[in-house]
C-alpha cells in the first residue's frame, strides 16, 4: 500500500491510500478519486515529506532520537529523499521559477507544483509579494 497527499482544484489537501502507484494513476485517469471536502475530481499529488524510520535504524549522537542529534549521513539521506519526492511530483521550471510562481500566485496559470532556481533577490521579492514557496537544501545524489 502507498499513501499520497492529494490536492483538489480548490486547494483542499487530503490523504488517500492506493495499492501501488499504478493503481493511483488508473484511478485518477478514471476520475474515481474525489475530494472529501468538495467532491472535485480534479486531483493531483501534493508535496509530501518522505517517510523516514524513527526506530533503531537511525544512528544518533548521544543516544537520543531527536532530529538535532541525527548524524550527517542520515540527514543527507533525508535530503536526497526530499529531492526525489520533489522531482517526482513537481514540474521543473529552471530559472523561470520566480515568474512561474508569480503566475500561479496571481491566477494567471493553473495551480501546479513547481521547482527551479531563484536568486536571493528573487526570493526576497517573492516573499514581499506574498508568494508562498519553500527553499530546500538541494542534496547531491550519490550516483552523480
Amino acid at each position: 500500500m502507498i499513501s499520497y497527499n492529494l490536492r483538489c482544484a480548490k486547494d483542499h489537501v487530503f490523504e488517500a491510500w492506493f495499492q501501488n502507484s499504478t493503481a493511483y494513476e488508473e484511478q485518477i485517469a478514471k476520475k474515481a478519486v474525489a475530494c472529501p471536502s468538495c467532491g472535485s475530481k480534479k486531483i493531483e499529488k501534493s508535496i509530501m515529506a518522505p517517510s523516514v524510520a524513527k526506530g533503531g535504524n537511525i544512528t544518533t549522537r548521544g543516544g537520543g532520537d531527536s532530529a538535532d542529534q541525527l548524524t550527517p549521513e542520515v540527514m543527507q539521506s533525508m535530503l536526497v529523499k526530499i529531492r526525489e519526492t520533489v522531482e517526482e511530483n513537481c514540474d521543473y521550471v529552471g530559472t523561470e521559477f520566480p515568474e512561474e510562481a508569480r503566475k500561479i500566485h496571481y491566477g494567471e496559470a493553473d495551480h501546479r507544483n513547481i521547482y527551479g532556481e531563484a536568486t536571493e533577490e528573487d526570493a526576497k521579492e517573492l516573499t514581499e509579494e506574498g508568494v508562498e514557496f519553500g527553499r530546500i537544501p538541494w542534496a547531491q545524489r550519490s550516483d552523480s
